[in-house]
């Protein structure tokens, strides 16, 4: 979501105000941070990054230093007085604001503090979509209304939007036009959209299969999804939607019913495996990844247990990982931290080698296959070679005489890295 922020942000820097990037920031008139406070560790290093700025606006008193994204919208004025050199405050709803922001407090010299929730506002101002490579992020929902108790999104982002279905069917199409092939809709709690179309709330799994008849849309991807919102219309998509990738984000956070409750996630391990295996029916070679929190207030021994039981279970493929961060107005950090910060490192260790194991037995078994590839862009370790996405979003690097960048083709797997493939182009493209 960060990324698709982002992107948004220098289109409508560079279409209102004419601003060009530069590599250089001891050039620019403008730095922009946009954060996230999933974690308390990319909280910090907000400030930090503040600090390293405050030395170039001491040498260029016109510099502006703006902080968007969840830390700005969490902390608001605190970001001003804590970090003086702060020009800029605004919030994930108000991206599309910055731009006048920035006008405004050049001209006036004042700071700015806009971190509101105009619900999905910002979409109406965004300009005309621009692909960057055969793969694009959609957002097509924005907030959250799940409160889960160790989440700060629903504070940051605000409460659970759906943007307009056709508003969305308009993206997609003009950034097929434009050479894309693969979508991933985006969304906190992405599968819980319910987008009006033609005066009625649709869903998600309605959304993909109109997705999937635009043409030159061949892959759909979406993310995060949330267990508990995982409608039965969806699960059936895998069994006759071809452009739904075979591979699924989602997360499951803790394997033990105890802790998921006291996480506020809604649904138990019993139901969560449910929903994988009428998944699985549909598609059998689908792969799943997912999220988890290790050392989450009153976790046990037996607990911890428990999420390596349904790792075992699963046999997860990609996942994240983390050690529980206390976030502001959580009912999680009013909870007894009783967990050691050395117990839950090393909890982390035992489940990262574990989730490590099964990604890289994945990897292995991958070996001699014929995968269907994305070729996304030149290899970023060799500029000479191209790299290749497989459905299960494992990057392939190959070598080939002509240039691929927007084509399926198929590669043969001849080598599993510890973060990528290694493929062979036979020769041939599929479309």
């Amino acid at each position: 979501m960060n990324e698709y922020d982002s992107a948004k942000m220098l289109d409508l820097l560079g279409e209102k105000s004419n601003f060009e990037v530069t590599n250089d920031e001891s050039a620019a008139d403008l730095l922009v941070l946009n954060t996230c406070s999933i974690r308390e560790k990319a909280q910090e290093r907000v400030f930090h990054q503040v600090g390293r700025w405050k030395a170039l606006k001491e040498k260029n008193p016109n510099l502006k230093i703006a902080i968007g994204g969840c830390v700005a919208s969490q902390e608001g004025e605190a970001i001003s007085k804590r970090a003086p050199a702060v020009d800029i405050v605004f919030g994930p709803q108000t991206l599309h604001k910055l731009p006048d922001l920035y006008e405004e407090s050049y001209n006036d010299g004042s700071r700015k503090l806009d971190i509101s929730f105009p619900k999905i506002e910002k979409f109406d101002h965004f300009p005309q979509p621009q692909a960057e490579g055969p793969s694009a992020f959609v957002s097509i929902a924005e907030g959250c209304n799940k409160y889960c108790s160790f989440c700060v999104v629903p504070h940051t982002r605000g409460h659970e939007v759906s943007r307009p279905f056709n508003d969305i069917l308009q993206e997609v199409t003009a950034l097929a036009n434009q050479g894309v092939r693969e979508i991933n809709f985006l969304g906190q709690n992405v599968n819980n959209f319910k987008g009006e179309k033609n005066g009625d709330k649709s869903s998600l799994a309605e959304l993909i299969r109109d997705a999937a008849m635009i043409k030159n849309i061949d892959r759909i991807r979406f993310t995060t999804s949330h267990p508990f919102e995982f409608k039965e219309d969806l699960v059936d998509l895998y069994l006759d939607v071809p452009e739904l990738v075979s591979h699924v984000h989602l997360p499951v956070q803790s394997g033990s019913n105890r802790i998921l409750k006291l996480m506020r996630r809604r649904y138990t391990k019993e139901s969560y495996l449910d929903l994988v295996y009428r998944i699985k029916n549909n598609r059998p070679d689908i792969s799943f990844s997912s999220d988890f929190i290790v050392g989450f207030p009153g976790e046990t021994q037996d607990d911890f247990q428990e999420t390596l039981d349904i790792i075992d279970e699963v046999k997860f493929d990609e996942s994240f990982s983390f050690i529980y961060s206390p976030r502001p107005n959580t009912p999680a950090a009013k909870m007894e931290d009783d967990v050691s910060l050395e117990e839950k490192k090393d909890r982390l260790r035992i489940l990262q080698n574990k989730l490590n194991n099964y990604s890289s037995q994945i990897s292995r078994k991958m070996v001699g296959t014929s995968e269907r590839c994305l070729v996304t862009d030149i290899s970023k370790r060799n500029p000479g070679e191209f790299q290749g996405r497989t459905e299960n979003n494992r990057v392939v690097n190959f070598s080939a005489s002509k240039n691929f960048i927007g084509s399926f083709i198929n590669l043969e797997i001849v080598e599993a890295k510890p973060n990528s493939l290694r493929g062979n182009f036979t020769g041939g493209t599929i479309n």
